[in-house]
Parts: C-alpha cells; structure tokens; sequence
C-alpha cells in the first residue's frame, strides 16, 4: 500500500529522516478504504445525531448520541487505549501502542465504525489539539509533533497530504498548539523535567521562550488566542507576543488542564493544593481572566471532589464539572459561581490511579454525556432541564469518551 503525503521540514524544527519514514507508514485496513467524504456529504451530517467513541478493556465501542445503542461491533484494539475527537465531526483518535490511529464514527454517513488504517506512528501517542482548523499530534517518546489541517483526514489509510513536522529539542510528555498566523506554541522539557515554553513563527524559528513554568502541562487558547500553559507553581500566559506567569496563591498550587473557549477571556483549570495526595481527586478549580492577567481559586461545594476528565464548558461558556457526589454541578463561565447541580449518575470514589476507569464528561449542545464505570452505564442529560433523556446499560466498563457529529 503507497500512501501519498508530503512532510515539509521547518528550519529550526525538522524532523529526523528516520522519523519521517515512520511518520509515511500507515498500515493496512482491515476494511475496504472508502473516499473522502464531499461536501454534500458534510452538510448532511448535520441531520444525524452524532456518535460517541467510548475506550473500553479491549477496544472501542461506538453509541448513537441520541439513543445511546451501539452502533456495529467493538473494534478491537490491545492495550490502554485514549480517545480524542478529530474535529471533523467523522473522526476519532484512538492513541494506541501503535501511535494515533484514526477511527471513523459514521457520523457523517451512516456506516458502521471502523479503523481506516491511517496511522501517526509513535512509541508514546500523547496530547491531541485542535485549533482554528488545525490539528497538532504530540508524541512524548521522540519530541516529535505534527500539524495539519483538521478537515484532512479522509476514510482511508492515507494520511493527510500536507504535513508540517516539528521535533522539540528533547523527547518529554509535552503539548503544542499551532495559531492562526502560523505560530507554533510548544512545551520544552527533558525526559526528567519540562521547564517551559517555546514560540516558533510560521517558518519554524524560534522567536522566544519562557523557562518559568516548571512541570509545564496542558494548554488551552481562550478568545484572542490568548494561551494558557499549566504550570505547577501556577499559569503561563502567551497574549499578544509577550508571556505573563501568574503565580498560585498557595506554596504548592499545580495546574495540569485548562479548559477554554475560544470565544471567552475566562478561562478555568483544575487545580492540586497538595503535593502529597494520594490519587486524583481534587477540590478547586482556578478561573484566569486572560484578558486582565488575573485568576483566583474557587473552591468546590462541601465534600464534592472531581477528576480533570470530568469538566467541560458548554456553548455558552458555562463550566460544567461532574462531581464525586454523582451530580452536574454548573459553574457560571462570568463569574466562577456555582449555581446549581443535576442528579446524574451514583456516587463514585476517585481513582487510586489516573489511567483506571471513573466517570468521564462530555459536553455536546445542549447535551451532556457521562460515563459511570462502576455500573457499566452512560446517560445522556439535558442541561436546560437536568432531566435524563436516555440511559443505557453497556457490555464493559467505558473509560474515555469523545463525540463526533
């Protein structure tokens, strides 16, 4: 099978020959490739309901978004499996052993989910991030990254044909994200510490960095492209050319994800007070106004504790966190408020590690979805109303989730 793509090589950032030639390899797909999809075809997607890609012990398993009822077999797959939209309304990241591979929903046609056999290949498939029509693949075993246009994925096994490679300066569990105009956003680290980050413009220069963020992780772009980048003694902000570092209230106050809009200035992360915990269960939030240069912590309601993948906003901007309590609780996306909470699944104890299985979220619409591993279920709950608009019982105990639609 030939697969047909062009890398370009950044001055400053090019890939490896080696990594290259890994990089054009796709693996065959064990279904007939179909073409891409046209644009007839885009604009009839918005008639269907969507699909929700759910990793479970051994392979991915693929519900309608409306009725909740899987849609075709699970597509087997070994090992810990991570889940990440595409943002193409078709497409998944499945991050496997084998790198990111590209799982199509049928969201947009109507056919049973299947692998397409397209493959980023990578020992250590990381951060998946999507922006203003580009899509940015992180692989924490090399450093490496690659940025293409969100809409280049097709139903076959042949990557996207323009590619821009990157490598950082060492391999390290890192991010990027790629703006507008072309300029690159990038974590730097080793693999035993990430100190910060790094700005490359359009031809892949570096053009400044900032070395004040330590255990740098996660990102997030609010309005303006104002970038957010966790740090563990608080928050680096890239606004306009210049960094800020807004500092933790707290001797030991690590941010490790943010969640953004990009039509707010608000900006919410989760956030670790103490530095001997045990597990992931957390207790505050963070709010930055990106536009002022100020964040504050807010803390949760008494005895409601979460994980970082049970928050979202919500088109509104509003902040949406499923608690230990089993309840929605909406935080007001102005102001930091908590101001009211939806019944939505059991009580749940938080995980002693953060790979096991515990209540996932996702927020679609004026829809959301969460996962309760510890039943075996999902339910889907109107956030105007708070009222559950379906429920199903599934095979095997969901992890991660991602909707396509």
């Amino acid at each position: 099978m030939t697969t047909h793509h062009s890398i370009r090589r950044r001055a400053t950032s090019a890939i490896g020959v080696a990594a290259a030639a890994a990089l054009a390899l796709a693996a065959c797909s064990t279904a007939d490739a179909e073409p891409a999809a046209s644009e007839s075809a885009s604009e009839e997607a918005h008639d269907h309901a969507g699909r929700l890609a759910l990793t479970v012990d051994g392979g991915v398993v693929v519900l309608d978004a409306e009725t909740l009822e899987p849609v075709g077999d699970e597509v087997a797959l070994d090992g810990f499996l991570r889940v990440n939209p595409a943002g193409d309304g078709e497409h998944v990241f499945i991050t496997s052993s084998q790198g990111f591979e590209v799982l199509a929903t049928g969201a947009s046609t109507d056919d049973e989910p299947a692998l397409t056999g397209a493959v980023f290949e990578g020992a250590a498939a990381g951060h998946v991030v999507l922006h203003d029509g580009r899509t940015v693949l992180f692989d924490d075993a090399t450093g490496d990254f690659w940025a293409f246009d969100t809409d280049a994925l097709t139903d076959s096994a042949d990557l996207p044909a323009d590619v821009d490679a990157y490598e950082s300066e060492a391999a390290h569990h890192g991010v990027a994200v790629e703006l507008a105009d072309g300029t690159i956003v990038s974590t730097l680290g080793t693999e035993e510490a990430r100190t910060g980050v790094r700005i490359l413009d359009a031809d892949g220069t570096e053009i400044a960095r900032d070395e004040t963020c330590p255990s740098v992780h996660g990102e997030g772009v609010a309005a303006d492209e104002h970038v957010l980048i966790g740090c563990q003694d608080g928050v680096l902000l890239y606004a306009d050319g210049e960094f800020t570092k807004l500092d933790s209230p707290d001797d030991f106050g690590r941010v490790g994800n943010l969640y953004t809009t990009h039509e707010s200035s608000i900006a919410f992360t989760d956030y670790r007070d103490d530095p001997d915990a045990e597990g992931s269960l957390l207790h505050r939030i963070g709010m930055v106004d990106t536009a002022a240069g100020t964040w504050e912590i807010v803390d949760l309601p008494e005895g409601v504790e979460y994980t970082w993948q049970g928050v979202e906003r919500d088109h509104h901007g509003d902040l949406w966190i499923i608690g230990t309590d089993g309840a929605l609780h909406l935080v007001d996306g102005e102001t930091g408020a908590f101001t009211e909470s939806f019944p939505a699944i059991e009580a749940w104890e938080g995980p002693a590690e953060w790979q096991e299985a515990h209540p996932y979220l996702v927020v679609e619409g004026h829809t959301a979805y969460v996962t309760d591993p510890a039943s075996s279920r999902i339910v889907a709950i109107d956030l105007e109303s708070g009222e559950t608009i379906a429920e199903a019982a599934l095979d095997a105990a969901p992890n991660e989730m991602a909707f396509a639609g």
